[in-house]
């Protein structure tokens, strides 16, 4: 990350929640303690910012600068409401396509899905606030700037998203290795949001569990499994094919 990502100190980070930056977490030190320590976690619980307690090393490897046990990650972006987008894709009369990240941590990853998304056409880009790639300097790079026209909401969990997103007349498809249809198969012309995986372990099990359908992209070779940016941008695009001969009918 650049240094220009990064706001240091108590006070200042503090400073930067009032003035309404966009702030992706917040880094504080294990042991930290305080009035002034609480009073900052209190304003980014009021503020929906998410805080993660890290080792001293892990602050000192980012400045050498005083810190005071307190470094705020700025976004490059504005994270969007994911209730405030679905309503506004309906109020402008669009089939919806979106991309739910299930622990899909690396920024690079996250930014090749983005960059496939737009050009896609897709609609939005959901992740959770943990144990997950966020919209960081390199993640635009890797985007090559899409994060700046696709919203990105940031939710509590992924399993909530689902809810939302059921409740408001999507279906959810899994991509997944243990599909038991081809991906060729699946209906993508209806409102419909794709999960992809961690690049490791795939979709959480309280996820997959949720899911309305389970679709595999057949494997011909000795490898196991795509580049999770890769299988998106395949999902992706065959929502695309799908869409476009259903426009031509």
């Amino acid at each position: 990350m650049d240094r220009s990502d990064y706001i240091f100190g108590i006070r200042p980070v503090m400073e930067a929640m009032e003035a309404g930056k966009s702030i992706d977490k917040i880094l504080i030190k294990r042991e930290l303690t305080g009035d002034l320590a609480k009073e900052l976690m209190d304003m980014a619980r009021r503020f929906g910012i998410y805080c993660q307690k890290v080792p001293l090393e892990k602050l000192n490897r980012i400045t050498a600068k005083n810190h005071q046990g307190v470094i705020a990650i700025i976004s490059p972006i504005r994270y969007h409401e994911l209730e405030n987008v679905v309503i506004g894709l309906y109020e402008e009369g669009k089939t919806p396509l979106g991309m739910i990240l299930d622990g899909v941590t690396d920024a690079r990853n996250f930014g090749a899905i983005a960059r496939s998304c737009e050009c896609a056409g897709a609609d939005f880009i959901v992740i959770p606030e943990r144990g997950s790639a966020s919209a960081t300097s390199d993640a635009v790079r890797a985007s090559a700037g899409a994060l700046f026209h696709l919203p990105v909401c940031r939710v509590r969990d992924c399993t909530a998203a689902v809810k939302i997103l059921q409740e408001n007349g999507y279906k959810i498809v899994g991509a997944s290795e243990k599909g038991a249809r081809n991906y060729t198969d699946v209906d993508f012309t209806v409102p419909v949001a794709v999960v992809m995986g961690a690049e490791d372990v795939g979709i959480s099990t309280d996820v997959i569990r949720k899911c309305d359908d389970l679709a595999a992209i057949p494997i011909k070779g000795k490898v196991g499994s795509l580049n999770v940016s890769v299988a998106a941008g395949i999902f992706l695009y065959e929502a695309v094919r799908q869409r476009s001969l259903t426009s031509e009918l």
